[in-house]
C-alpha cells in the first residue's frame, strides 16, 4: 500500500516550525529584558533630590508618578532634578 498524504506535514517540518517559534519567543524575551535594563544610575544622570530653579522631576516628560523615571534607576523625588530633564508641554 502506498500511504502518500499530501495534506500532512512531515516530522521535520513540524520540528522546524516549533524551533522557529521557540527562537522567536526567546528573541522577544531578550528584547523586552534589554529594554527594561537600559536605565542609568542616578549618579550618571547627575540626579539630585532638589529642584534646579523651576525644573523639577514632576514637570518632566520622563517622570513616572509617584516616584519613578523612564531613564533613571531607583526612587525619584517629584521635586528632584537631573540632566535628562525635558519639560512637559
Amino acid at each position: 500500500m502506498n500511504y502518500r498524504r499530501k495534506d500532512c506535514m512531515s516530522r521535520r517540518a513540524v520540528l522546524s516550525a516549533a524551533l522557529l517559534a521557540l527562537g522567536a519567543a526567546a528573541v522577544a524575551t531578550a528584547v523586552s529584558q534589554s529594554s527594561a535594563q537600559q536605565k542609568i544610575s542616578q549618579a550618571e544622570a547627575k540626579y539630585q533630590d532638589t529642584p534646579k530653579g523651576d525644573q523639577h522631576c514632576d514637570a518632566c516628560v520622563n517622570f513616572q508618578a509617584p516616584n519613578g523615571c523612564k531613564f533613571v534607576q531607583g526612587e525619584i523625588s517629584p521635586s528632584g532634578w537631573c540632566q535628562l530633564f525635558a519639560k512637559k508641554t
